[in-house]
């Protein structure tokens, strides 16, 4: 009896990870504790995420990191910078954020990506990809300049290194020699799907050369035995493993080329090693790049058999894996990405000129879909927006009609080559901008906001977005027949249609469509969110108010005959877009009013002159005020003001 009374009376013994709220906590443990927290960690990250989605697989792969990173640096006066972002979960759990992470990616929770403003740890504010060595070299040099001794770190990964400015980063900093940068290198051959291209190849080549693996590992304790005697050893030791590294490898060490100090690969999961090497490396001066083999999902097996899949999973069942679905079972209308994939084979099928790109995306866009059936001409460049565009610029010039499907977000990345590249030459490069408008959790550093702005001022270019499915379709068949830069842009999420995959039907370019006749008000349109001025329009009638509502279809060029018949009979107006008012499809409409002489009452919904945060996109509209409530409201003001502006007219 005393024995399980003893049982019963026992503490549970207290996680380490209850005790950290910031690194000083962290660096007050024993090196061998490590493992036990990164344990810890990892199973956090997978209790909250599977609650509440986000980023899952990359975040876990760095756990092992992230802990040995602030065990071993000084943070926040060292400064850590973690590229894209969605592998920072362990980073922001142990700097402060535990007790506030189930707000992740929520409404006025915190953000899902490190941010300057939420915490002194996060030295960098990120989203895309490819910035951190560029970053980390500035405030490097910025320390030098300070004659401050802190350490700057990038860690990059998830397929970052193969965006452009990720190497001009690393050329720029290979002549810096009396700077203190270390890049991590974090290599799980991942993007969101299989990282592709010469340089996963070559990482490849060098992680799993098992002659130099083992021959490196006799270098680095040879090169311990010697420090002793002094710098110039480590000299003669280091050129050594240098050209053990050009002889048994198939290419010269390429981070080596670029005067970085190499050292890996190494373990990305031993914990201790990282902790020691990371200390270590600075004590060596110069820019220096530690090349660490990881896993993405480590830890969840479901994650590491299905890398892409559980990138960002949504809520799932942590015990078995199943994903949990909110869907009643009802049929629903497809994502606009779907539509996209399959309606690119449809006319692939027909038009042989027809190829797809993507930059490192093709689940996302769902350019897989035509990658598995016409692999030859479907083209994954790896997250190289940029190049992606000069690419279909290079394809277009031959004849070709290449679709270069890219996140809106992401689009912003590539603009110089989308002007002087594409435009300039006039060429038939279809640009399909997914995620167009508010994308919801992943925050301002995602949101499609400015690409109807940015887009409308380039000269040659027709700038287009779909209200549904099938008109998806058929700007994407008119695009393809001959009209030179053409861009469509399309939200996240699902379409309104069940029975979309129609006939392809040739649209008119620059020209609306009337929706609904009325009057008093005219609301014009354009893209998905005519959908919520039909449901707001349904709500008013039942009120006995009857606006009229037109689909504009087209940014650029404006369907003028339309304009002016609507100018001609209403002094209302109220347009809706999901994008920024500043130089959107409202600022359009002002402008030919202002050139036509036209004078009326126009009222613009769509994203105000700030950066929007994190939330579901029904929260983001209703903030911004062009949900369904906004524009019922919005209608209702001017026909108000049109009664007082009458009565008014009657007391005279």
């Amino acid at each position: 009896m005393h024995f399980i009374f003893d049982l019963f009376m026992a503490e549970k013994p207290s996680r380490l990870l209850d005790n950290i709220n910031d690194p000083k906590d962290l660096r007050k443990l024993e090196i061998k504790e490590l493992v036990q927290l990164s344990e810890e960690l990892r199973n956090f990250i997978i209790d909250e995420v599977s609650c509440n989605p986000g980023h899952f697989g990359a975040s876990l792969g760095t756990v092992e990191l992230s802990v040995a990173l602030h065990y071993s640096l000084n943070t926040p006066y060292d400064k850590l910078i973690w590229d894209v972002g969605h592998q920072a979960y362990g980073h922001k759990i142990l700097t402060g954020r535990k007790d506030v992470f189930h707000t992740n990616r929520k409404y006025k929770g915190i953000s899902g990506f490190p941010k300057v403003s939420e915490s002194e740890y996060d030295s960098f504010g990120v989203g895309h990809a490819s910035t951190s060595i560029s970053a980390a070299l500035g405030m490097a040099i910025a320390a030098k300049q300070k004659n401050e001794k802190r350490r700057v770190v990038a860690v990059i990964g998830d397929g970052s290194m193969t965006g452009g400015l990720a190497f001009e980063g690393l050329n720029n900093a290979g002549i810096k020699k009396d700077v203190d940068l270390l890049v991590i290198l974090n290599d799980n051959n991942m993007a969101i799907d299989a990282s592709v291209g010469a340089l996963k190849d070559y990482l490849l080549d060098i992680a799993t050369s098992k002659t130099y693996n083992r021959v490196k590992d006799d270098v680095w304790r040879f090169l311990g035995k010697v420090s002793q005697f002094g710098p110039n050893a480590q000299k003669m030791v280091q050129k050594i493993d240098n050209s053990i590294k050009s002889i048994i490898l198939r290419h010269s060490n390429l981070f080596e080329s670029l005067n970085f100090r190499y050292f890996g690969p190494v373990d990305g999961h031993d914990v201790h090693l990282l902790a020691r090497i990371i200390k270590d490396l600075g004590e060596i001066p110069g820019p220096k790049l530690l090349h660490v083999k990881t896993i993405k999902g480590k830890g969840f097996k479901l994650a590491e058999d299905d890398q892409t899949y559980w990138h960002s999973p949504g809520v799932f069942n942590k015990e078995t894996g199943e994903i949990l679905s909110t869907d009643n079972g009802d049929p629903k209308p497809p994502r606009y990405q779907d539509v996209f994939g399959e309606s690119i084979v449809e006319l692939a099928e027909k038009n042989e000129k027809i190829l797809g790109i993507t930059p490192a995306m093709p689940t996302g866009c769902s350019l897989n879909i035509m990658m598995e059936k016409m692999p030859n001409r479907a083209f994954d460049v790896g997250i190289a927006e940029a190049h992606a565009v000069t690419f279909s610029a290079g394809l277009a010039i031959e004849g070709f009609i290449p679709f270069c499907n890219i996140y809106s977000t992401f689009m912003q990345r590539a603009y110089d080559q989308i002007i002087h590249d594409v435009a300039l030459q006039n060429l038939n490069v279809v640009f399909c901008m997914d995620r167009g408008g508010l994308v919801g959790a992943d925050g301002a550093t995602h949101h499609g906001a400015f690409d109807l702005a940015f887009m409308r001022s380039i000269p040659n270019m027709i700038v287009s977005a779909p209200m549904n499915e099938v008109e998806l379709r058929n700007l994407m068949y008119t695009a393809q027949l001959g009209k030179g830069p053409f861009s469509i842009r399309y939200p996240r999420g699902n379409g309104v249609l069940a029975d979309w995959k129609k006939p392809f039907e040739e649209i008119a370019v620059g020209t609306g469509r009337i929706i609904c006749e009325g009057e008093d008000v005219a609301v014009l349109s354009i893209g998905h969110p005519g959908n919520y001025v039909s449901a707001a329009i349904a709500k008013l009638k039942q009120e006995g108010i009857y606006p009229a509502h037109y689909d504009m279809r087209f940014v650029k060029p404006l369907d003028g005959e339309l304009l002016h018949k609507i100018f001609k009979k209403f002094k209302n107006i109220v347009t809706v877009e999901d994008g920024v008012l500043q130089g959107g499809f409202g600022s359009a409409v002002i402008e030919f009013m202002a050139d036509n002489n036209y004078s009326a009452n126009i009222r613009r919904l769509g994203i105000p002159d700030k950066f929007i945060e994190h939330g579901t996109q029904f929260e983001l509209r209703k903030d911004c005020g062009f949900d369904i409530a906004s524009i019922t409201e919005a209608v209702k003001q001017l026909v108000s003001e049109k009664f007082l502006d009458k009565m008014k007219s009657v007391i005279k």
